[in-house]
């Protein structure tokens, strides 16, 4: 892909339709992550990630709308969702970037990360995923849940990638 760094064994470059990266939250309007420094910061990781595959962030009204967005729509197959959620399996970032891999080697063309509703994901949602996956037992606010997840995100491509950022740290 033009603008792309040339690292040996780019994401990227690894299969010929790109792998899509969508880093998804539910907020109502009234909630929306202002303009400041845990919104740049995310960002900041999301620009950082496309360099390695299309990577971008989706604000959903409700749970009812990420879903549907989840579905097959002409042209392009139903997303992959991973949601997360404190009672989800905590990975470390290696296992995360292997798991990551393995969803774009078995074929996944859209990889929806979720994070949910205030008051958690429904019965439906959870049964929707393939894959439910914890940041910690901690709570987190939206904004730095975000944040954290643009981060491991891009962590997760430059260790497939082989780019020295992670450094086994």
């Amino acid at each position: 892909m033009a603008g792309h760094p040339k690292v040996p064994g780019h994401f990227s470059n690894q299969r010929a339709i790109p792998l899509q990266l969508i880093l998804a939250s539910i907020s109502a309007r009234k909630t929306r992550p202002k303009s400041g420094p845990t919104e740049a910061l995310t960002q900041e990781y999301i620009t950082r990630a496309s360099h390695f595959s299309p990577t971008q962030a989706s604000i959903f009204e409700s749970e009812a709308a990420l879903l549907g967005s989840c579905e097959r729509q002409p042209a392009r197959p139903a997303a992959h969702l991973i949601l997360l959620d404190p009672r989800g399996e905590l990975l470390t970032s290696e296992h995360f970037a292997q798991y990551l891999g393995r969803i774009r080697d078995d074929g996944a063309r859209r990889i929806v990360f979720a994070i949910g509703p205030a008051d958690g994901w429904s019965s439906s949602a959870l049964a929707r995923a393939q894959k439910t996956v914890s940041l910690g037992p901690m709570t987190l606010p939206h904004e730095l849940a975000r944040a954290v997840l643009a981060e491991q995100l891009y962590r997760a491509l430059t260790i497939l990638a082989g780019h020295p950022y992670h450094s086994g740290h």
